[in-house]
């Protein structure tokens, strides 16, 4: 997974857990506005039902009802104000009833006396034609012991006016909110996540070739600084666990050649002198023979180490890989043909490639006499050679044996065969598509396989174009 995932992924798991949490946020403040505004009102109706009892009617039968009307007009002015005020005597006749308010939110004359007796203060949703209407009772009894209703309401738009307006900001501001907020959070992450993006790049150009470069410390003093430490730590130990391999093969390798050499020698020698010994010639011929294996096996071991290393030594120039491999076919045929296999080589048009000339005729020779080695008689081997992609193209397929799907992850691998015993039969060491790998790594490219048991092989090399025929290619694509 890149980082352009991970920022994605975080951006998305950000902005959902923003929304929800913004959500939550809104929906508790509208309930909440919603209860304090309700509490709100309705403390402050009866904060003015208690004044107009305590203040006008406690002492009614001394002041007389008519300047409990004019001070309750004058203080609380209802039709002004938007409210709705009404006083009824014991006997549910109206002391004073407030008129139509000026913004016509409601019509009073549309409340019914209440007719039941009220023992308690209460507080009772009316529906008007104009809207809801939130009503406050409170029973009062003056001095004198005579006993009032008195009612004081206010429209409950008010509150839902100012819940409306709550909805609209929240509408329009929480989008923008979580848009301004998962912009930032991106930004964020990328710039965070960037120092990630270098270690990636750097980490996927790192082979067993290049060892010798480290990733990229970034100096945040966090987390992402010791891990790319540790990381170079590990390659560094890796790079010299390594090292120590391919000195150890290279060194064993060199050493292994002077014995062979010289054990070499004296098997001829004595063979020449022993030419009147048939069983002791037959002897020495068998030991020249496993002789000149191991010296076969430990070349290949030199040759890949070297190549592992970098070490090996490679004239580089500008050759036709066409002309190579239609060249090194016709040279191999005479071995197709004493095994009846056919062998067809297709190329139609020059591919010009830069590099060992010497070292990729042994990758096609190798391929090759592998291809011939597994396809029983009458069976065909074809070569072709073409360039796609800014790449040159070889490709050797058979319809011999096939390889198990099970064995072609190991192919490349050294001394790894598919059939040991029939391998051995054929003089095989296991080495030769080891070498082909470790060549076309150290040339920039790629080899790959493609089988069916049974059903024969196909081989891919893909290998970097000459600068002058990969402008070419890139104009023809």
């Amino acid at each position: 997974m890149n980082t352009r995932s991970i920022r994605f992924r975080l951006t998305v798991w950000y902005a959902g857990l923003l929304a929800g949490l913004l959500l939550l946020f809104g929906a508790s403040t509208y309930f909440g506005l919603k209860q304090y505004l309700s509490w709100s009102l309705k403390e402050s109706l009866s904060k003015q039902a208690r004044q107009i009892g305590e203040t006008f009617l406690i002492d009614v039968h001394v002041s007389g009802e008519g300047y409990v009307i004019e001070e309750i007009k004058e203080h609380y002015a209802p039709e002004l104000n938007n409210r709705y005020v009404r006083v009824t005597r014991a006997n549910s006749s109206v002391l004073y009833a407030s008129g139509k308010p000026e913004e016509g939110s409601f019509d009073p004359s549309l409340l019914p006396v209440l007719s039941k007796p009220v023992n308690q203060e209460e507080t009772r949703e009316e529906h008007l034609p104009g809207g809801e209407l939130l009503i406050y009772t409170l029973p009062f009894t003056a001095r004198d012991g005579g006993r009032f209703l008195i009612e004081v309401g206010a429209p409950y738009g008010q509150v839902e006016n100012v819940l409306h307006g709550l909805l609209l900001t929240l509408a329009l501001g929480l989008p923008l909110t979580v848009v301004l907020a998962i912009s930032g959070g991106y930004l964020l992450m990328r710039r965070a996540l960037s120092p990630v993006d270098a270690i990636t790049r750097s980490a996927e150009q790192i082979t067993l070739r290049n060892l010798s470069r480290r990733l990229p410390v970034a100096n945040t003093g966090d987390e992402l600084e010791r891990l790319s430490l540790s990381l170079n730590r590990m390659i560094a130990r890796l790079e010299e666990s390594i090292q120590h391999i391919r000195r150890f093969t290279a060194d064993a390798s060199h050493e292994l050649r002077t014995p062979l050499t010289v054990l070499r020698g004296e098997l001829e020698a004595m063979a020449a002198r022993k030419q009147h010994d048939a069983d002791l010639g037959e002897t020495v011929g068998s030991a020249l023979e496993e002789t000149e294996r191991l010296t076969k096996i430990v070349e290949s071991l030199l040759t890949i180490s070297r190549l592992d290393a970098g070490e090996a030594q490679m004239e580089r120039a500008k050759f036709d890989l066409a002309e190579l491999t239609a060249s090194t076919t016709e040279h191999m045929r005479l071995l197709a043909e004493d095994r009846n296999i056919g062998l067809e080589c297709q190329t139609k048009e020059p591919v010009e490639i830069e590099g060992d000339r010497a070292r990729l005729r042994q990758v096609v020779v190798n391929l090759l006499d592998n291809a011939i080695k597994y396809t029983p008689e009458g069976g065909l081997v074809q070569l072709k050679v073409g360039a796609a992609s800014g790449h040159a193209v070889l490709e050797v397929a058979d319809n011999g044996t096939g390889i198990p799907a099970e064995a072609l992850p190991h192919l490349f691998e050294r001394f790894y065969r598919v059939d040991k015993a029939r391998s051995r039969q054929m003089g095989g060491a296991g080495l030769g598509l080891a070498i082909v790998k470790a060549i076309v790594t150290a040339h920039g490219g790629e080899i790959k396989v493609e089988s069916t048991d049974g059903r024969g092989s196909h081989f891919r090399v893909e290998l970097p174009l000459a600068d002058s025929d990969a402008e070419k290619n890139d104009e023809k694509l």
